[in-house]
């Protein structure tokens, strides 16, 4: 199994800046990606429907022989224990709980701000994971239009700013003023420039990609799981327009994504 690839998840693109910091950080690693781009955005949808959706994702990466599956969305992350029992005993890692600790090593007392989808924002995944471990007072704000924004590559700009104020500016008005910022859902980094300049500098902002990435390179070392030799090509699934997926996907991947490498998928 060393050498299987690793499988990432995530409703559209937005994974694909997890995939970025594992690939920076394994570079030894084969991976295979997939978008589920038909039923984007998943935070939208009701618990149930985003469980079977990430059950339907994980098994058609499973099928490919992966060695352990990332959940690379914030909102399918919600259901890691139930996926954790589903695909048992391959391991699972979701990107909740790696942001939840990276957010309290800036800030150990709070307070905390994230900003998320509806459906993590209400299953309130990101304040049970930082209770978990502190009592640090935790904000949170619903960015909807955030996903669509970024899918589209609307990610500057007069319309993307005042999207961005109209989210931020109140939950920054809150007292006290929170620390630190995570940036619960894995589209959102590339609106970072956007997001620093509307909450401003003393603001800390928190992505949780590279700390997941450092979640799995220990997950690898502990059980002996990293690849020998050289990697093979990474492999990109998608559940609806492949040709769109390889352009506007090199925004969130940071690097050109060969339109041969994208293999349009059914997932139903």
């Amino acid at each position: 199994m060393n050498n299987a690839p690793i499988g990432i998840f995530d409703s559209g693109m937005g994974g694909l800046t997890v995939m970025r910091a594992l690939a920076e950080r394994l570079p030894g690693e084969q991976f295979i990606y997939l978008g589920d781009t038909a039923r984007l955005p998943y935070g939208t949808k009701s618990a149930e429907t985003v469980r079977r959706y990430a059950l339907q994702a994980a098994h058609a990466l499973t099928a490919r022989g992966v060695k352990l599956v990332v959940i690379a969305c914030n909102t399918a992350s919600v259901g890691l224990p139930y996926l954790k029992e589903a695909l048992a005993p391959l391991p699972v890692i979701g990107v909740i709980e790696p942001g939840a600790e990276a957010a309290l090593a800036v800030a150990p007392k709070g307070p905390i701000a994230v900003i998320a989808t509806e459906g993590t924002v209400k299953g309130g995944a990101y304040v049970s994971a930082i209770h978990a471990l502190s009592m640090a007072p935790v904000a949170q704000q619903a960015c909807p239009l955030f996903v669509p924004m970024a899918e589209e590559g609307l990610i500057d700009g007069p319309i993307a700013e005042a999207v961005a104020r109209r989210y931020l500016e109140p939950l920054m008005a809150r007292l006290p003023k929170p620390q630190v910022l995570v940036l619960g859902c894995t589209h959102y980094p590339v609106l970072k420039d956007i997001i620093a300049r509307v909450v401003g500098s003393e603001i800390a902002l928190v992505d949780s990609a590279a700390i997941t990435a450092a979640a799995v390179a220990k997950l690898l070392d502990q059980n002996g799981m990293a690849a020998r030799g050289e990697p093979q090509a990474h492999h990109f699934l998608v559940t609806d327009a492949p040709d769109r997926f390889a352009r506007v996907g090199e925004i969130f991947f940071g690097h050109p994504i060969d339109p041969g490498a994208v293999e349009q998928v059914d997932l139903q």
